[in-house]
């Protein structure tokens, strides 16, 4: 409620701080929509943008919202032209890959809290907890991407729930085989890419905590830095639990009490967590309903099973 009535404040912050978020959170987007381009091995500029905007904003509005909203991106790919397996499989890998890079951000705290940076107990253990959530994500994908018994595993369970849907008119068939063949060309893709995907995932994570800077800068506060990217990474990690639509309510409550243990006043706080959610959760929905309009115009309208696989 506190964040909910601070939206009068808003007009009070410093505009070139506002206008250094906005675009800090444009090109955080950009680098995620150019590594699922590469990803995706494709130069359909457009269907990429769409459906990682819409598949967004589905995310964010729809309960459960993360399995509609990835489904929707999966369905948009293959109807703008993208070899159905190789959505499957980028989509995967963007997963994984961003999941690492979130969990390495504590990782990356580590050296300062060990030289002595004071840091508030919940902070602390949040930065063990991501620490240790980076070590399973890495072995959970260093395991996807090196064997083939899990990804098996996974495609059968996967195969047997998609042929279980009622009415459905399509029959999934060879899908363990045809994800180990997406999986090596992915793997083969970023061998020889790697450094640019690194890049890519770094720059939208990092203008994304770099918004969060700017929000803070425009109320006036001062942050730590460290403590702030401590804040960022744990309030990201409690949104992945999909308690509410996109985080709604919880994210705001988590980062704005997060970032008042990393040392910032509360009322900056809770101003900042409200400007940052504007840029990051609302107007990205606004953003995807435009951008389906136009993709609708030009592939139809956007309905599950009904995706044509590109020859």
């Amino acid at each position: 409620m506190k964040v909910l009535s601070a939206w009068p404040k808003l007009f009070h912050l410093s505009f070139t701080w506002l206008a250094l978020m906005l675009v800090a959170e444009i090109v955080s987007f950009a680098c995620a929509m150019t590594l699922l381009r590469l990803l995706l091995r494709t130069k359909h500029w457009f269907t990429v943008v769409a459906a990682l905007l819409v598949g967004n904003a589905v995310t964010n509005v729809l309960p459960a919202g993360d399995v509609a909203g990835a489904g929707v991106q999966y369905q948009m790919l293959a109807m703008g032209g993208i070899n159905a397996d190789s959505a499957a499989g980028g989509l995967a890998a963007a997963s994984i890959i961003g999941l690492a890079g979130l969990f390495l951000l504590p990782v990356c705290v580590l050296p300062a809290i060990l030289g002595g940076l004071p840091v508030s107990p919940g902070l602390e253990h949040a930065a063990y907890l991501g620490i240790a959530g980076f070590v399973l994500i890495v072995a959970f994908g260093a395991v996807l991407l090196t064997t083939n018994g899990l990804l098996t595993w996974l495609a059968r369970v996967t195969q047997r729930t998609l042929n279980s849907i009622p009415k459905r008119k399509t029959t999934t068939k060879d899908l363990p085989e045809r994800l180990i063949a997406e999986r090596n060309l992915v793997r083969t893709n970023l061998g020889r890419r790697w450094r640019e995907a690194v890049l890519l995932i770094g720059g939208r994570i990092g203008f994304d905590y770099f918004a969060l800077l700017c929000a803070l800068r425009a109320t006036g506060a001062s942050p730590n830095a460290p403590l702030v990217l401590l804040a960022y990474a744990a309030t990201a990690v409690i949104a992945l639990v999909p308690l509410t639509p996109g985080g709604l309510g919880i994210v705001e409550a988590s980062l704005s009490g997060l970032l008042v243990l990393a040392g910032v006043g509360s009322a900056s706080a809770i101003i900042a967590t409200l400007a940052y959610r504007l840029v990051t959760y609302w107007l990205p929905i606004v953003a995807g309903g435009g951008v389906y309009v136009a993709f609708r115009r030009r592939y139809g309208p956007v309905k599950f099973g009904a995706a044509r696989p590109a020859s």
